[in-house]
């Protein structure tokens, strides 16, 4: 009897150490489990792209597919064909419109005429193509009907070309703070020729300086070196803000009349948000919006921000602040006072004193006390936003090193 005893008391004991050696086991190997969870969590990042309309969110995005993903092949080049010539049409019209308001006139008498047929001109959408060349013939009949490939017609660049050279130009852009053009007009009508040419693809720059209306929420994914990148660029127009979702009494709530899952789904990419980089155009100072004229775009940014900034769900959040659009900002500083739209600014034309002054209204609005970290930004400049994204990753990487513990 005493040897079975001791036997059964000696079986219990191997059993008591292999379960304490196999709970052992679980317990490091659920902490493993939670630590490499924890390194790639820390090495998964979600970064917001937020801002007022035409500050150059969409474009970062472009820029991060020309940087970490290859740039973009010939066939998604052409499919900026429709967006380009959409913007060229749509800001010599407005120069059209703005040459009226203001009882303006070319001074040659021949942009006179070509100013008429701008107007009347119309792109059709649906003879663009991405491969042969397709010739369009419009039912208008009018020899500034759509051209090959649904693009510009010889006749309608040339009328562009001659417009934009007329010697009245400079005086309606000297008036540009006080009716709508595109920041990228200047720069598409000086290359008219070449855009305007058959067989057009489209460059780097030119996609880079193309501008379409963000809609809804557009998610894009891309490695940088050991971060595993997940970015949203939201729609900045009011209509598209109102579909933001941010509990915060300074925003719109979304609408009820959204489905369900679109909701849920933009309630989720304010979930666990690493970073926002926050996009201000430095240069719309003087500028009002597009969907209300009346109302200074600098003042609407500065609004936004504050009720970003001091959200509930970014607590926890880094703020990027990219100061953008510097070259537009340096080019028109010296010939449009900031003063006359911030009368307490003193500093003149200084770039760098008005650049500090626009950083110092957008960081007394930080009542949350949030670390911002400014960078001064040209979108369309690819080795500018290279820099820039080096400076941000570092940032990233410290406060996610400093959010672990390890820091």
């Amino acid at each position: 009897m005493g040897c079975g005893s001791s036997s059964l008391s000696s079986a219990g004991g191997a059993g008591g150490r292999r379960s304490s050696k196999e709970d052992k086991e679980r317990s490091y190997a659920i902490d493993k489990q939670i630590d490499d969870d924890a390194k790639k969590l820390r090495r998964e990042c979600k970064i917001l792209l937020l801002g007022s309309g035409e500050s150059g969110k969409s474009t970062i995005v472009k820029q991060m597919k020309i940087i970490h993903q290859n740039g973009y092949s010939r066939d998604e080049m052409m499919l900026f064909r429709l967006t380009i010539h959409k913007n060229i049409l749509d800001s010599a019209q407005g120069l059209v419109l703005a040459l009226r308001r203001f009882k303006m006139e070319p001074i040659e008498e021949v942009n006179r005429h070509y100013a008429d047929k701008i107007m009347d001109y119309r792109l059709e959408d649906d003879t663009y193509s991405t491969s042969s060349p397709v010739l369009n013939t419009s039912p208008r009949g009018s020899s500034f009907s759509s051209g090959i490939n649904g693009g510009l017609s010889p006749e309608v660049v040339r009328a562009i070309d001659s417009l934009w050279h007329d010697p009245i130009i400079p005086s309606v852009l000297d008036r540009s703070s006080e009716y709508y053009l595109m920041d990228s007009a200047p720069y598409f009508f000086d290359e008219i020729k070449r855009i305007g040419a058959i067989g057009y693809i489209p460059s780097e720059a030119d996609v880079l300086h193309s501008r379409t209306k963000t809609t809804g929420i557009s998610e894009t994914k891309f490695k940088s070196g050991t971060l595993s990148i997940h970015m949203f660029d939201v729609g900045g127009q009011r209509s598209e803000r109102r579909k933001w979702c941010v509990p915060s009494p300074f925003l719109v709530l979304s609408s009820d009349s959204d489905p369900l899952p679109d909701r849920l789904h933009r309630i989720h990419c304010f979930e666990a948000v690493t970073s926002i980089i926050f996009c201000v155009a430095l240069s719309e100072y003087d500028q009002v919006l597009l969907e209300e004229q009346g109302q200074n775009r600098m003042n609407e940014s500065l609004v936004l921000f504050e009720s970003v900034i001091n959200s509930r769900w970014f607590l926890r959040t880094s703020i990027i602040l990219f100061l953008n659009k510097i070259d537009l900002f340096k080019a028109k500083l010296p010939k449009v006072p900031l003063a006359r739209y911030f009368p307490e600014y003193t500093g003149g034309p200084d770039v760098n004193k008005g650049a500090k002054y626009i950083l110092w209204r957008f960081t007394q609005l930080n009542r949350a006390r949030l670390s911002i970290y400014p960078h001064l930004t040209q979108a369309t400049d690819t080795t500018n936003i290279r820099l820039v994204f080096a400076a941000v990753k570092e940032t990233i990487l410290q406060n996610a090193l400093r959010d672990s513990g390890i820091l």
